[in-house]
């Protein structure tokens, strides 16, 4: 396995155990402190893994962000299908381990995405909407080379932060297919009924993003 893949899989696990695991330990987004903590537990692992794998992968660690690099034309076909399948091995890995030290203590939730009755149509929006900021923020922080400038890990990983202050109350935030697959697989239930949206509304976002920063950086 090429290593480009292996560290998509490291990161998104990192992004997933941490994130999620922010969330689970902290009970839910059950108030404002909860709600930025797991928003910067996000933002902050993706600042760190930024720094860490971005020279030898780019940091995409998020189906969605590669899929618009895809659709820019900053990648093949066949890479962006590796990247996207190790990202998901790494987030049911992150998921994994965080499910046994939860379980270890007794405590419920894998930090699965989700939406309340009759809220569909919100969520749909509020992913789809997040998403595509988010994406642009990272194909125009990283503009003109395939792997992260000096501070573009910064400035991907606080709007994060920004997306997830925002959106949390909303769906929990997703924005990455990878991060809400594997916690719906242990989850099950509902989260699993709902688990489309998690795909479609990111995946559709990234590449809304992907044709816009080509039209506005004058690549189309």
């Amino acid at each position: 396995m090429k290593k480009e893949y292996v560290v998509e899989a490291l990161g998104t696990m990192v992004l997933v155990l941490m994130g999620c695991g922010a969330a689970v330990l902290n009970g839910g987004a059950v108030s404002v402190a909860a709600v930025l903590t797991i928003a910067f537990a996000f933002g902050l692992s993706v600042v760190a893994m930024a720094y860490t794998i971005g020279d030898i992968s780019g940091c995409h660690i998020n189906p969605a962000i590669t899929f618009g690099v895809w659709i820019s034309g900053r990648m093949t076909g066949k890479r962006a299908a590796g990247y996207m399948v190790s990202q998901v091995i790494g987030a049911i890995v992150g998921s994994g381990i965080l499910y046994v030290i939860t379980n270890g203590m007794g405590l419920a939730g894998t930090g699965a995405n989700g939406y309340g009755e009759g809220m569909m149509w919100p969520a749909l929006v509020a992913e789809f909407v997040f998403t595509f900021i988010f994406v642009l923020v990272v194909l125009g922080s990283t503009a003109g080379s395939s792997t992260a400038p000096k501070f573009a890990g910064l400035v991907i990983g606080l709007t994060l932060v920004l997306v997830h202050i925002v959106c949390i109350p909303v769906t929990g935030t997703s924005v990455n297919p990878a991060r809400s697959i594997a916690p719906a697989l242990f989850a099950g239930g509902e989260a699993i009924s709902q688990l489309w949206l998690f795909i479609v509304a990111p995946m559709a976002g990234g590449a809304v993003a992907a044709l816009v920063w080509r039209c506005i950086s004058g690549k189309n």
